[in-house]
């Protein structure tokens, strides 16, 4: 979903008065990219389900602190966000998206992982429901951090400065954390891909 575009014209006014008609709207407009997000993020649709509600209470409670600086729906993804990581601190208390395995201003090794050459299979396969798949447990192997910015980025197709908003975090920051998790993805997918690719091989 492209953030910045087709947005109902939702009245806040209305929410804060209490409008029962405006918020199922809210609710109607938006859940499912919220309902997207966790489970992508928490990869299990009881917890994403556990998001998506909570996500909805949080923000009708705290509409007062709604400025209007952002759209209101960068403002629920970051109210998703901190659920989604709530959910998280429950297994692991030391998840933090805050935290990175490398420094935010190191890029110097960036450019220096080798991949297998997977761009010449087939697209049937590259779109199977098996490749599919093996993208799914590549963003779940990524760090938080990553996996919050990529889905964000990418998947929801914020653009950088709505997903800065959204996770609090630096414009540059973003670029460089959203760099570090496509790189990871594709070195992750290229294992997969090169598996395919002799087994091709081998089949002929």
């Amino acid at each position: 979903m492209v953030e910045s575009t087709n947005q109902p014209d939702i009245s806040i006014e209305a929410l804060r008065n209490g409008d029962r008609a405006e918020f199922a709207r809210l609710v109607d407009a938006y859940s499912a990219p919220i309902y997207h997000l966790g489970l992508r993020m928490l990869g299990n649709e009881q917890d994403a389900e556990d998001v998506l509600q909570n996500t909805f209470l949080s923000a009708l409670t705290h509409l007062s602190g709604f400025e209007g600086r952002s759209s209101i729906l960068t403002w629920l993804y970051r109210i998703a966000v901190n659920e989604s990581l709530m959910t998280m601190r429950r297994g692991k208390p030391e998840v933090n998206i805050d935290d990175a395995d490398t420094s935010d201003d190191d890029t110097d090794d960036l450019a220096q992982s080798q991949f297998v050459d997977w761009g010449s299979l087939p697209e049937d396969m590259l779109l199977s429901s098996e490749g599919k798949q093996a993208l799914d447990r590549a963003i779940q192997n990524l760090p938080e951090n990553l996996r919050m910015v990529f889905l964000l980025r990418d998947v929801q197709e914020l653009s950088i400065k709505e997903t800065a908003e959204a996770l609090g975090l630096t414009e540059s920051n973003v670029k460089i954390r959203l760099l570090r998790a496509r790189l990871s993805l594709r070195e992750q997918l290229s294992v997969y891909y090169g598996e395919r690719m002799l087994q091709e091989k081998t089949n002929d």
